[in-house]
């Protein structure tokens, strides 16, 4: 991940402009194209289709980079562009259907769907024989990180990332949104998080593009209702 920093920042113009290392990148997701001999399960499946989606959507970004954000591009998320096992797949496709059977509230630390507000994305690929504690690992990067997630004991209240509001029964079938923090969160706010005595808001989302660069740093509400608008009339 030699394009990515120590808070989950891409080098997209960086990337973009290594021929060698676009190429190597499109060889890599050309390779799970072609329907496997043997069918993959469990974490083998699961490991594999996490790396997929993450690179599959940062080539979509050097598809049209420079960009603002994902969400100027049209159906970013929706459109079947990925040969995936000899048939057409979406990103949600990937995420809300294979991922979503496979891991269910664990997915959701390890997507990164190119936002400045998404988990961090890691700087290593998920392994099979790992994913239990790389998962893990995403969590608790993601919930140390204070402008994704805050926890404010002395007031008895969290703000925290509007993916728990978005898939709330993910987390509820694994108990709920306070045991998963308590699992995860920092070490300090663990039994604050486990009393389950907070009042709980949701941060707004910041889909500004997950670039070092400066693209994404101004966009914000205002623009991701004129681009929808936008892609609604095309």
């Amino acid at each position: 991940m030699r394009y990515v920093d120590n808070r989950g920042l891409v080098a997209y113009a960086a990337r973009k402009e290594n021929q060698y290392d676009l190429s190597a990148l499109d060889r890599y997701l050309w390779q799970f194209s072609e329907k496997p001999r043997t069918p993959v399960s469990g974490d083998d499946a699961a490991a594999s289709l996490i790396n997929l989606y993450n690179a599959a959507t940062i080539r979509w970004i050097l598809s049209n980079y420079p960009t603002e954000s994902i969400q100027s591009l049209k159906d970013s998320f929706t459109a079947k562009r990925y040969e995936v096992g000899g048939s057409k797949v979406s990103l949600d496709d990937v995420e809300k259907w294979s991922l979503h059977a496979l891991l269910g509230y664990r997915a959701h630390a390890v997507l990164v769907c190119a936002a400045r507000s998404c988990p961090p994305l890691q700087l290593f690929a998920n392994l099979p024989s790992r994913l239990d504690e790389q998962i893990e690992t995403a969590y608790r990067v993601w919930l140390g990180r204070q402008d994704l997630n805050r926890f404010l004991p002395a007031d008895k209240r969290i703000e925290i990332s509007k993916i728990f509001d978005w898939y709330k029964q993910d987390f509820e079938k694994a108990g709920g949104t306070a045991k998963i923090l308590a699992q995860y969160g920092p070490p300090e706010d663990r039994v604050f998080l486990a009393s389950g005595a907070f009042s709980t808001s949701y941060l707004p989302y910041n889909w500004g593009l997950n670039d070092q660069g400066h693209h994404g740093k101004e966009y914000g509400l205002p623009q991701v209702v004129r681009d929808r608008l936008i892609h609604l009339f095309q």
